[in-house]
């Protein structure tokens, strides 16, 4: 009997015991992580039972007759990463869980590149993706970007590009890498932007001033740079390119890899080595050209997908050759360099380099970190430092001649705090502040009077944006943004200078007392104030038309260069002169888009006009005699202006053919002097038919057509000069004609390829041919125009091994 009484009492509390503890609850949402809204169809489980519930139309579920105790709980989604929590449940318990919705897709945009997300959906944008910047594996960013519609090239040589939107260049067009304002003496017209193009994995061009979280100042565009992006998922992944040309008997080796986790570590290599020798022209050798490059990225970070941390360091190292036959050293050797067909000094091909010559190395460091708030949105916190050292080599003898004639160091250290804040249904609002300190320290130790002088610029920039999505079919915003910027120099002046300007009266705050050498040492001060503001709306019709427009109005205070130049610049063979009265320009733009397809035919069409206050011109005035000799005289000036122009591409597909065309035109016109503004981009047209066969191994055969025209508006900045007649050493009077642009060309050029299965790996192979019947020709927007020839045929073979 006392067996039977412990075997029931043991029976009645365990019944008991069960029925006092498994009344529980676990009920809940479950939402996306970024936006907040509601996943159905979610599965929730309770590991190791039967027990299962599944999210309702609005993300709602609920787990009941639970018992008391530890239990986990599991979410699972399609595209989602799952998710588990393990509680111990002692009542009913609400609980909610957030899942990084689509994350196959995410994944796929972070391994080509994250793409640039619209704050403003007005902005009028255009895109390179990594399959089309891989081809570029052997040229630069500027090579490119200028394939795209309305986007152009200012260039010294073959090797020194700068890219052009709408007609502006330089300071007036922000580059970001890797979401790093880059700041390397952009204002030289000679000089390129420091960024490895096999480091980006996606390229937009914002056009105008619509972006702000980057800049105010963004006055012809922003070019937004983005590397390849480690996935969320276990995964070791690369590839290598192999690039080999004719013209310049060299090429390129780039190659990358990463290393991710799913638990959200990741680490990444990139490189690339360029060695090129003297290009060629048709019919002769361009001495002193070739190029040595070696660039390395590396990068560390922790992606949880609701925070995260990443550092990356990247470093651009450049060598590049100045045509030698553009070192000029009177106004004589202009002249006659001008009058005649070839070079005047052209050697046997080297891969050697001597002066004249760059050499610049930019580094950027960067730590940035985010974290996502419940119902608020992202905030990101970013420091960055870069470091640029620009050393120009002047021909130089005695002591000198291995010494830089420009040798200047600028440091900049930016803070960047940015809220995203998307609690507010169908609003995307972003907040920004930006903190810069910039320092400028050119080597006193040239032997050659310093171009720009020292200084130290601190500025502070603060940005609010909103998007506001009114209905399917209308999205509407705005943004506004305020820059301060302060700005201190050392500089001496001439005193014959400083008085025939009016400085002493203009200006005697900034006199010293100290006079050394007929020169007087002062401390120019500067602050600017600058507002920029946009607004805009995208319509989609019912056929799927779109049409964007977009007001933008951006503000740039002068740089230093504007203010202070005084000296020659020796890559460009031309002495600069500043304007301390210089003050900032203010651009008013309207923009529009309209995209949409008919059948197999697409169209995007892009009209503008720029309206800009104060417009900052550099152009000749005469000429002037150093100690190296006479040199045109090139300087600064402001005046109203205005800019309009269109863009246009259009498409059609038929079968296995594509066809694309693009065409660009814009007018600059100085209002004041009414004269048509200098370096102005020529009407030109593109055509590239396209044959692909994806059962022959992705086979495919491209031919571009590219037609550039004469430029015929163009300042008369031509002038008498003074020449020494070589014959009878007697003193001439001659016409310098800087002005006249060259006649138009026309070029073809040839790309394809195929991919091969090599074992678990995939091998494309390119051929590409550019200028393919070798035509001799010379562009409006090449400072060395005076000098040669453009770059003739060059044949180049491409391998690409992704593994």
């Amino acid at each position: 009997m006392s067996k039977g009484f412990t075997l029931f009492y043991f029976l009645f509390i365990s019944f008991f015991s069960f029925a006092q503890t498994c009344d529980l609850s676990i009920s809940g949402q479950v939402i996306d992580l970024h936006d907040n809204t509601s996943l159905q169809g979610a599965v929730i489980s309770i590991e190791g039972t039967n027990t299962v519930a599944y999210t309702d139309d609005n993300g709602r579920y609920e787990l009941t007759e639970l018992c008391r105790g530890e239990l986990t709980i599991k979410v699972t989604h399609p595209f989602c990463e799952s998710e588990s929590k393990t509680i111990i449940l002692k009542e009913d318990t609400e609980l909610d869980f957030k899942l990084e919705h689509h994350l196959e897709e995410l994944n796929e945009v972070l391994l080509k590149g994250k793409l640039y997300q619209e704050e403003l959906n007005s902005s009028i944008t255009q895109q390179l993706k990594v399959e089309d910047l891989e081809t570029f594996s052997n040229a630069s960013i500027g090579d490119a970007l200028k394939t795209l519609g309305g986007v152009s090239s200012l260039n010294t040589g073959n090797s020194i590009v700068k890219p052009i939107i709408n007609g502006l260049h330089s300071s007036r067009v922000l580059i970001i890498n890797d979401n790093v304002r880059l700041h390397d003496q952009q204002w030289g017209e000679d000089h390129a932007p420091n960024v490895d193009i096999n480091s980006a994995a996606n390229i937009t061009v914002i056009k105008g001033a619509s972006a702000l979280k980057y800049g105010g100042d963004a006055i012809g565009g922003t070019i937004v740079i983005e590397p390849q992006k480690a996935p969320l998922k276990d995964t070791l992944m690369g590839k290598t390119i192999l690039t080999g040309a004719t013209n310049g008997r060299g090429g390129t080796i780039a190659t990358s890899l990463i290393k991710a986790n799913l638990n959200g570590f990741n680490y990444r290599i990139q490189g690339s080595l360029k060695r090129l020798g003297d290009f060629e022209a048709p019919d002769y050798i361009l001495s002193n050209t070739g190029q040595r490059e070696n660039n390395i990225s590396l990068g560390i970070g922790l992606n949880k997908i609701d925070y995260g941390i990443d550092f990356s360091y990247k470093l651009t190292d450049t060598e590049v050759g100045i045509l030698r036959a553009s070192h000029i050293g009177n106004i004589t050797d202009l002249v006659l360099s001008i009058n005649r067909q070839e070079p005047f000094r052209i050697d046997d091909f080297t891969y050697s380099l001597t002066s004249p010559k760059q050499e610049v190395t930019h580094q950027i460091f960067k730590l940035n970190a985010f974290k996502k708030l419940e119902n608020i949105g992202e905030a990101t916190l970013q420091y960055s430092f870069q470091n640029n050292d620009r050393k120009e080599f002047d021909v130089r003898r005695g002591e000198l001649r291995n010494q830089a004639a420009m040798d200047m160091n600028l440091k900049t250290h930016t803070l960047l705090a940015q809220l995203e804040w998307t609690a507010l249904d169908n609003f995307d609002s972003e907040f920004g502040v930006e903190l810069n300190a910039q320092t400028n320290f050119p080597n006193p130790e040239t032997g050659v009077r310093r171009l720009i002088p020292d200084y130290d610029m601190y500025s502070l920039g603060a940005f609010a944006t909103t998007e506001y999505t009114l209905d399917r079919k209308w999205i509407l915003d705005a943004g506004i943004r305020y820059d301060f910027s302060s700005i201190d120099a050392e500089k001496f002046y001439f005193e014959s200078r400083w008085e025939q300007l009016n400085y002493d009266e203009l200006f005697p705050q900034f006199e010293t007392g100290r006079i050394e050498n007929g020169q007087i040492f002062t401390t120019p001060s500067f602050d600017f104030h600058n507002v920029s503001a946009t607004l805009g709306a995208t319509h989609t019709f019912n056929n799927s038309w779109q049409l964007t427009t977009n007001f933008s109005t951006a503000s740039r205070a002068p740089n230093p260069s504007e203010l202070f130049s005084d000296g020659l610049h020796h890559s460009l063979a031309r002495i600069e002169l500043g304007e301390l009265q210089i003050d900032s320009e203010q651009s008013f733009k309207i923009g529009a888009e309209l995209s949409g397809s008919i059948n197999n035919f697409g169209f995007n069409i892009q009209p503008y006009y720029n309206y800009v206050n104060d417009f900052i011109i550099l152009e000749p005035s005469g000429t002037d005699t150093t100690i190296r000799g006479a040199f045109p005289v090139w300087q600064y000036r402001q005046s109203d202006s205005r800019l309009f122009g269109i863009d246009a591409s259009l498409s059609y597909a038929y079968e296995n053919f594509d066809l694309v065309s693009n065409l660009a035109y814009v007018n600059g016109q100085d209002l004041e002097q009414d004269l048509p503004i200098i370096n102005m981009p020529p009407f030109n047209i593109s055509n590239t038919l396209t044959y692909k066969k994806n059962e022959w191994n992705n086979f495919f055969l491209s031919l571009n057509s590219q037609l550039i025209t004469e430029q015929n508006r163009f300042p008369d900045n031509n002038f008498e000069v003074r020449i020494i007649n070589r014959t009878t050493g007697d003193f001439e009077d001659e016409l310098l004609d800087i002005s006249t642009p060259p006649p138009a060309y026309h070029l073809l050029n040839l790309k394809s390829g195929m991919i091969f299965q090599w074992g678990e790996k995939k091998l494309s192979v390119n051929i590409l041919v550019n200028n393919i019947f070798n035509t001799s020709y010379r562009s409006y927007l090449n400072a060395l125009r005076f000098y040669a020839d453009e770059v003739g045929t060059n044949a180049m073979l491409q391998l690409k091994l992704n593994y």
